[in-house]
C-alpha cells in the first residue's frame, strides 16, 4: 500500500520560515506539514503562489475585537452566536488562525451607579464552545479571561470556571484611576469622557467609585486571582506594569507574558526577569501608544519587544508585523512575534512555524505600496480565507 499525496502544496512561494526567507513549498497532509522544500518549481497539482509571501497562520493572544462584535453600539447588545461567528470571520480574514478571545471578567460597567461586571463571560464562553463543536467556526478559538481587581464581582464570576472549561490565559488587569495605563490622570478623564460620554460632574463620581472599589476589593481580588488561574491551569498574564516594581510583582506571581508594559523601565526589567513582552501592533503602526505611554518600536529597536497584539484591531497584526519586518530589516524575527513567540508564551508546541510536522496553518499575502494584503488563510490546511 502507498501512501496518499499531500492534500494541500502551495509552490513557488517565498516562505519566512525560524531565521530565513526561502523561495520554495510547503505541502500539507491530514491538516499537517509533511514537508518544505527549496526552489520555485510548481508540482502538477499544487497551488502556484507566483512568489507571494507564506508565512504561519498568525496567533492573536490578547483581543477585544468579539467585545466590539457584542456592542456594535453604546445602546445594543448583539447575540452572543451572531457576534461570535462574525468575529471568527474577521480573524480569519486577517489572517489570524489562533485567537484567544478575551473575554473581561469582573470589569466595570461605564456608570458610578453600577459596581456589577458586564455578566457576559460565563454565557459567551459557553457559547464559543457550542459552535467549536459544531464545526461552523473557521479557526482556533481558545479563552483568556481578562480579570479586573477593581471590581465587587471579578472572584464570582471567575468561580464560574473550572478547569473542564480549557481556560487558556488569565490576565490580572488594573483600571484603577491613576495607575499604570493611566498613570497620567488628566488622559484618564480625557479617554473615559469620550468613550463613555460622561460630564465633568459624572467623571468625578465615577473617579471616586473606581478608586473606592480598588481601596475596598483590590488586594482580596489579587490573591484570588492567581490562585483561581492555578487551579485553571491557566498562564497568567500581568497587564499595564508601569515601574521595575510592578514587573518583580509579576515574577513572583509566576506570569508567563506581559501585556502592554507601559514605560522602558518596564519592559528593561521584564527583560531582565525572563519575561516576554507584548505590545500593540497598532501601536507599531501609529508610530505611538494611544494612551500616551512607551512606543512599541522604542522597544523594538531596544531588542525588548518578543510579541504583537492586534488589541482593537484585527488586522494591525499583519500589517504590524510586515511594518516592522522591512523596518528592521528581520522578517523572520518580525514574523516571529505573530506566530512562533506568542505559540511559546502559552505553551502550544504544534504551531507558529512552517515546520514539518507542526500544524498546517498558513497565510499567503502580498505587499502593495507598505499595505500587507491577505489573499489566502488556510486552518488546519483547510482553506478559510
Amino acid at each position: 500500500m502507498h501512501d496518499s499525496g499531500p492534500d494541500l502544496v502551495l509552490a513557488n512561494a517565498r516562505l519566512v520560515l525560524a531565521g530565513e526567507v526561502v523561495t520554495g513549498s510547503v505541502a500539507v497532509r491530514g491538516g499537517v506539514i509533511v514537508a518544505v522544500d527549496t526552489g520555485a518549481g510548481v508540482p502538477a497539482g499544487a497551488l502556484d503562489c507566483e512568489g507571494a509571501t507564506v508565512v504561519a497562520g498568525l496567533i492573536e493572544l490578547h483581543t477585544d475585537n468579539l467585545e466590539r462584535h457584542l456592542k456594535p453600539r453604546p445602546t445594543v447588545t448583539w447575540p452572543h452566536g451572531a457576534a461570535v461567528v462574525a468575529h471568527d470571520g474577521e480573524m480569519a480574514s486577517a489572517g489570524i488562525t489562533t485567537v484567544f478571545d478575551a473575554v473581561r471578567v469582573g470589569a466595570l460597567k461605564d456608570r458610578p451607579a453600577s459596581s456589577s461586571s458586564f455578566g457576559n463571560a460565563r454565557p459567551l464562553a459557553t457559547e464559543i464552545r457550542r459552535l467549536a463543536a459544531a464545526g461552523v467556526l473557521r479557526i482556533d478559538h481558545r479563552l483568556h479571561l481578562r480579570t479586573e481587581l477593581c471590581s465587587q464581582t471579578v472572584l464570582g464570576d471567575l468561580d464560574q470556571f473550572s478547569a473542564a472549561d480549557g481556560v487558556d490565559i488569565v490576565s490580572i488587569m488594573d483600571h484603577t484611576p491613576g495607575q499604570r495605563q493611566f498613570t497620567d490622570l488628566p488622559q484618564y478623564r480625557r479617554y473615559y469622557m469620550g468613550r463613555y460620554r460622561l460630564d465633568e460632574r459624572q467623571m468625578d463620581e465615577f473617579i471616586v467609585f473606581a478608586k473606592g472599589l480598588s481601596a475596598r476589593f483590590g488586594e482580596e481580588n489579587l490573591r484570588g486571582i492567581v490562585a483561581r488561574a492555578g487551579g485553571l491551569g491557566a498562564v497568567l498574564a500581568s497587564h499595564d506594569d508601569t515601574t521595575a516594581e510592578h514587573v518583580a510583582q509579576s515574577a513572583a506571581r509566576g506570569v508567563g507574558f506581559a501585556e502592554f508594559p507601559t514605560t522602558l523601565a518596564a519592559a528593561r526589567a521584564c527583560r531582565a526577569h525572563g519575561i516576554p513582552v507584548m505590545m500593540g501592533a497598532p501601536n507599531i503602526l501609529l508610530g505611538a501608544s494611544h494612551s500616551g505611554n512607551v512606543a512599541a518600536m522604542e522597544l523594538a529597536e531596544q531588542g525588548l519587544l518578543d510579541i504583537l497584539s492586534s488589541d482593537y484591531a484585527p488586522s494591525a497584526l499583519l500589517m504590524g508585523a510586515m511594518k516592522l519586518g522591512r523596518e528592521t530589516g528581520d522578517l523572520p524575527g518580525a514574523v516571529a512575534m505573530v506566530t512562533g513567540n506568542p505559540a511559546r508564551a502559552v505553551g502550544l508546541a504544534d504551531r507558529g512555524e512552517i515546520a514539518v510536522g507542526k500544524r498546517a496553518d498558513l497565510l499567503s499575502l502580498r505587499e502593495i505600496d507598505g499595505l500587507s494584503v491577505v489573499t489566502g488563510v488556510w486552518s488546519a490546511g483547510r482553506k478559510v480565507g
